[in-house]
């Protein structure tokens, strides 16, 4: 297959526009805000920012001013400190508390807690990525542990995959009956066994470059079951097919929309666009399935609907339910985006891909031509303005004014030079 790489011509500039804070509420996770939609009017929105997620306050059910007073407890504390993996699974939300181990807020009973399991064999030292199969076994990677630590569907442990020294898994992905796992320590896709942990195959270590992992820091799974390899050390997403047949590649190195400066969660919905969290820019690009960029949306900020260092993504159709008191009465949810920020007071922040009701919405194709003329008409302003200010420069340095500048003679024309 053809390399998918796809270059475009403008920096990368955040579609974006945020409304006021709304008011409290009475339940969690709090809706605090409203209608801060991607891209902005007047176009069709795409994606809606609903709210976030940090610590216990944002999932609690609010204690009345009179218990509070009696108890004298007061607003909870307990809040993650340095997040990146993230899963949702059966109304429970699952994050990867780099410094604390593995959160749990549970969605439908409004609670928030620590993983079960993580005690004593299970104890985890510094999980960076958690995946959860179908069947509720959870998978999570522990790079300073050296193994991924295996929990049932009820949260309880049951083993530890790897030898600990020998590899550094940074993520772990299941399909059907095989475990995908990010080893970062010897750049390569190290393929186990699901029941056991035996090893199947590795891949990724190739004479050719172009075909090379060389940091490989987070992986995803389309539904036809292909591979995609976000490689942190070459700034591209790299495709690959299960037995580990190098397929394509996306991105690279770049300042400009459709490359990376220095990509890391990756993810891929049921229409094959993928997903890419790209921390320096502090957004998340989307990808059409030939690997033409779609849309962006992102910023960096404290403010509701912008990333703080951002650092993962991943995108469910079975939990909608919980959030959808967030979303515009007349916008229809078709996924959830949600996206993982390291700092700030929004570590979780869930949007929501979808459309509203009685617009017309270009199909993926249409857009991803309408953004090539956009960025292209872009690039071109951008390229006259940088020509304009080099010949203003030049001007300047040599005492000569500008042409426009110069005052006309009695035809209307520039004064000339003289010798």
């Amino acid at each position: 297959m053809s390399n998918l790489t796809r270059r475009t011509s403008v920096l990368i500039l955040p579609f974006v526009v945020l409304a006021a804070l709304a008011g409290g509420c009475a339940t969690a996770p709090k809706a605090e805000i409203s209608k801060i939609f991607y891209p902005p009017a007047p176009e069709p929105p795409r994606l809606q920012y609903l709210t976030s997620l940090t610590g216990e306050k944002d999932i609690a059910r609010r204690k009345s001013a009179f218990f509070e007073f009696v108890t004298g407890t007061g607003e909870s504390k307990k809040r993650l400190d340095k997040p990146y993996g993230v899963a949702l699974w059966n109304g429970k939300l699952y994050v990867c508390d780099t410094n604390r181990g593995v959160v749990v807020f549970d969605l439908e009973h409004r609670s928030y807690g620590e993983l079960l399991g993580a005690h004593g064999t299970g104890q985890l030292t510094q999980p960076v990525n958690i995946r959860i199969a179908p069947d509720g076994m959870k998978y999570v990677s522990d790079p300073v542990r050296g193994q991924v630590v295996v929990f049932d569907k009820n949260d309880f442990y049951v083993t530890a995959f790897g030898m600990p020294g020998t590899w550094k898994p940074v993520d772990a992905v299941p399909y059907e009956n095989e475990l995908y796992v990010a080893d970062m320590k010897n750049y390569e896709i190290v393929v186990l066994n699901r029941q056991d942990g035996s090893p199947v195959r590795r891949f990724g270590m190739s004479d050719d470059p172009a075909q090379r992992v060389a940091r490989p820091t987070n992986l995803a799974f389309d539904d036809k079951g292909h591979l995609y390899v976000s490689d942190a050390g070459l700034f591209r997403i790299q495709k690959f097919d299960r037995d580990g047949h190098y397929l394509g590649s996306v991105g690279e190195i770049g300042r400009e929309g459709g490359t990376f400066s220095r990509p890391k969660g990756v993810a891929v919905d049921r229409q094959d666009r993928l997903y890419v969290v790209d921390t320096a820019f502090a957004n998340v690009q989307m990808f059409d399935k030939d690997g033409n960029l779609l849309f962006y949306f992102g910023e960096g900020g404290k403010r509701p609907g912008t990333l703080d260092l951002p650092c993962q993504v991943i995108v469910d159709y079975d939990n909608i339910r919980f959030f959808q008191q967030y979303a515009d009465p007349k916008f229809d949810i078709d996924h959830l985006v949600v996206v993982v920020s390291q700092f700030g007071d929004r570590m979780i922040n869930v949007f929501a891909m979808g459309k509203e009701r009685g617009r017309r919405y270009m199909t993926d194709e249409e857009y991803r031509d309408e953004l090539k003329e956009k960025l292209k008409k872009a690039a071109a302003e951008k390229a006259e303005a940088e020509k304009a200010a080099k010949e203003k420069a030049a001007a300047a340095k040599t005492g000569e004014p500008d042409q426009k500048d110069k005052p006309a003679d009695k035809t209307g024309e520039p004064d000339k030079v003289k010798p």
